[in-house]
């Protein structure tokens, strides 16, 4: 060790000479003495230097280790510009010009997790056109712009990350923000954020689907209601967990978009679903007239659960037991039937659209 406690480096040369004094039977410990460094760093020479010209084999040449170093390099570098294209979201598409001052407002609010020449290489954008777009003074535009996004990114993480652009529009509306919807999906993706997005059931449920016998139609596709407890509507669908799966079945009150009652199990037989459908029933109090509608049998397929399913069930994998109960009951009851906006009823929450609406 040199002063400072600092490691000494030698020049090449001068570790080959070093390396050929220890061959010729010169002391390790005083050559190491004589240029300051330890003793074992003399032997790591030496052994390196015994790897490089074939004297031994139990470990990578000088040559290897530089191509392995180039290689995680390189890895590297192509692991931040995937992550900067992903978090550019729509930003960038393939034959289309990418209009510099959303670049540069991409790359102003992402600069404290990717380096300014990564971005600029990235998104195909001039470093010196980024610096001066900097120094000037921003537009009224682009101050209105800023203002929005401060509005948005909140809106969007108190969804849980499932809003996309209209309902994020009909929110800043509802609060008294002048916007468009296509200003806003811009501004999304100019933050990174976007909403999520519906998929196909899983191809073993399709299946139990297929084979389920149909139920009397007694809405004849027609799902709507003048009020509360007309027409419900039941689901039943799948929930992974970790060694397995549950199984969640719940009635939807079809005029609010409410879940008036729900319940979970490790298996999907008719119990389940009358669990559920004796604490919709114990919940509201319906009177005569309710139509509780199914589509097909005892395996619900309901298209209205379509929001369930994307928004909580098919993004994660729960924990087994109380902790997916826990999960699904905070969604549903703190989440959807409370704070949920629902374009079928006017951009509300179900409880607030019953709140409007004096719903009993």
């Amino acid at each position: 060790m040199c002063d400072g406690g600092k490691k000494r480096r030698l020049a090449p040369e001068k570790r080959r000479r070093i390396v050929e004094l220890v061959r010729s039977g010169r002391s390790v410990g005083a050559l190491a003495r004589e240029i300051g460094v330890s003793e074992q760093t003399v032997r790591n020479w030496v052994r390196q230097s015994d790897l490089d010209e074939g004297r031994r084999s139990d470990g990578m040449t000088s040559e290897a280790r530089a191509e392995l170093r180039r290689l995680k390099r390189e890895n590297k570098r192509l692991r931040m510009e995937r992550d900067i294209l992903k978090r550019a979201g729509g930003l960038v598409r393939e034959g289309e010009r990418l209009d510099p001052r959303r670049g540069y407002a991409f790359m102003k609010a992402h600069r404290a997790l990717f380096p300014i020449a990564a971005m600029c290489r990235v998104l195909r954008l001039s470093r010196s056109g980024y610096y001066d777009w900097l120094k000037r003074p921003p537009s009224a535009r682009a101050q209105r712009d800023l203002e929005l996004q401060a509005l948005i990114l909140p809106v969007w993480t108190g969804s849980k990350e499932t809003y996309g652009a209209p309902r994020i529009h009909a929110a800043l509306r509802a609060a008294g923000e002048r916007v468009s919807r296509k200003r806003v999906a811009r501004l999304m993706q100019g933050l990174g954020i976007q909403g999520v997005t519906r998929r196909r059931p899983s191809t073993a449920m399709r299946r139990k689907i297929a084979q389920a016998r149909y139920a009397p139609d007694l809405v004849k596709r027609d799902f709507s209601a003048d009020g509360p407890n007309q027409l419900w509507v039941a689901d039943i669908t799948q929930v992974s967990i970790r060694y397995g799966w549950l199984y969640l079945a719940v009635v939807l009150d079809v005029w609010s978009r409410r879940i008036v009652g729900w319940a979970t199990e490790s298996h999907p037989r008719t119990e389940l679903v009358e669990t559920a459908l004796a604490k919709a029933v114990s919940n509201r109090k319906p009177e005569g007239g309710l139509i509780h509608h199914s589509d097909r049998g005892v395996q619900y397929t309901s298209l209205a659960f379509a929001t369930l399913r994307c928004e909580l069930i098919h993004r994660r994998r729960f924990a087994p037991g109380w902790n997916a109960w826990h999960e699904i009951r905070n969604y549903i009851e703190n989440f959807y039937n409370t704070r949920r906006i629902h374009s079928a009823i006017g951009y509300n929450s179900p409880a607030d659209f019953e709140k409007l609406n004096h719903a009993a």
